[in-house]
């Protein structure tokens, strides 16, 4: 296969060129405004944010799994969970999902995805559950929600609460409504490579729950619900007010990328017929907001190495499932067929705002001709 022009997997540089000057601006007046922590930026984006997603609340945080970890705490301090209980989540997942449930002292009960769309599987929810169960956490894996209104039907018979990881999903929907005003609470991250992404790191937890919004801004901050006075033991997980400027300006834009990225991925599916590859199962309750476009392979490794030949870098979303990780030893003799055949298989094509049409035509062209 003879190389043809390059095709990066996600250039961060160029994804945030066209705010380049805005961010400049941003970080002058940042500079100049003297407050640094806690001041209008994060406050600005997080009514600007919650706005966005359709939540009463938004909480800037640190972190993704700083997120995560923040509501489970606070659904401790509310009485609502307590250490030792457990939580469902995929087994198909990045392992920040579960390292927050271990984190906040709870037990993770893993749960194998749909094999088409790779997302949590609503059927194999309640064969599942212990009477410790007390939550779901339903991850929006690749950009692509899960099955909300399943999820939510079970967690309304069982009395259970719904907490999104969202982190993969700016954007994304189920049934009308956004990602991080699906469930009970949801954690997001603003790592630079996300469709909403920072010049650095930071999260934020989104909620219509009052209560809960404000035990996670105590929590973010030492636990502290006023200056020197803490009300519970905390964390220091705060959105900079650097970062909070750059999302600003960032948000107003992410629907325009974000149909970029539609596009792109609609002329994936349209141009790319190779029996080789599984491409993405889109369900039909939401739209994706493509984070990620996963295809499958029988011979992924194969197939990454010649694509890189032709000159398209690609990813893979994750050679090791969670439960093969060397942190989870104790988990090594458990087996979950259809999450171990997923992170054998899976490829994520270059997916982008900025790519061109010239590049996604030339990923297209390759990978249906590849054999």
């Amino acid at each position: 296969m003879t190389r043809g022009m390059e095709v990066p997997f996600l250039d961060w540089r160029l994804e945030n060129q066209p705010h380049v000057d805005d961010m400049l601006a941003a970080a002058r007046r940042v500079l100049e405004s003297g407050r640094y922590v806690l001041g209008e930026e994060v406050a600005a984006f997080e009514r600007e944010y919650a706005e966005w997603t359709g939540a009463r609340h938004a909480v800037g945080v640190a972190s993704g799994l700083d997120a995560l970890v923040l509501i489970l705490d606070a659904y401790v301090e509310l009485g609502a969970l307590a250490r030792g209980d457990a939580v469902v989540v995929p087994a198909n997942t990045y392992i920040a999902s579960i390292l927050a449930v271990v984190r906040a002292g709870l037990e993770p009960i893993l749960v194998e995805p749909d094999p088409d769309t790779c997302e949590l599987d609503p059927a194999r929810i309640e064969p599942a559950l212990t009477p410790k169960t007390k939550a779901i956490m339903a991850v929006h894996l690749y950009g692509q929600c899960a099955d909300m209104a399943a999820i939510r039907a079970v967690a309304r018979r069982r009395g259970l609460r719904v907490i999104e990881d969202a982190a993969q999903a700016h954007g994304a929907t189920c049934g009308g409504e956004k990602a991080g005003h699906l469930g009970d609470a949801a954690g997001h991250s603003f790592y630079p490579g996300k469709n909403l992404g920072a010049i650095g790191d930071g999260g934020a937890v989104t909620t219509d729950d009052a209560e809960l919004a404000a035990v996670v801004r105590a929590l973010r901050n030492y636990g502290s619900h006023r200056k020197y006075y803490n009300r519970f033991k905390g964390h220091n997980s705060r959105l900079d007010e650097l970062q909070a400027a750059f999302l600003r300006i960032k948000l107003r834009r992410l629907d325009a990328e974000n149909a970029r990225r539609r596009e792109v991925a609609a002329a994936y599916l349209a141009g790319i017929a190779n029996p080789r590859l599984k491409l993405p199962t889109v369900a039909p309750y939401g739209q994706p907001c493509w984070h990620l476009f996963t295809v499958r392979c029988a011979e992924r490794d194969r197939l990454q190495a010649d694509l890189l030949r032709a000159g398209i870098h690609t990813m893979v979303h994750y050679p090791v499932p969670p439960h093969r990780q060397e942190a989870f030893r104790e988990w090594h003799a458990r087996s979950y067929p259809i999450t171990e055949k997923i992170h054998r298989e899976i490829l994520s094509l270059p997916m982008s705002s900025a790519l061109t049409p010239e590049q996604v035509n030339h990923v297209i062209q390759v990978a249906h001709e590849w054999h």
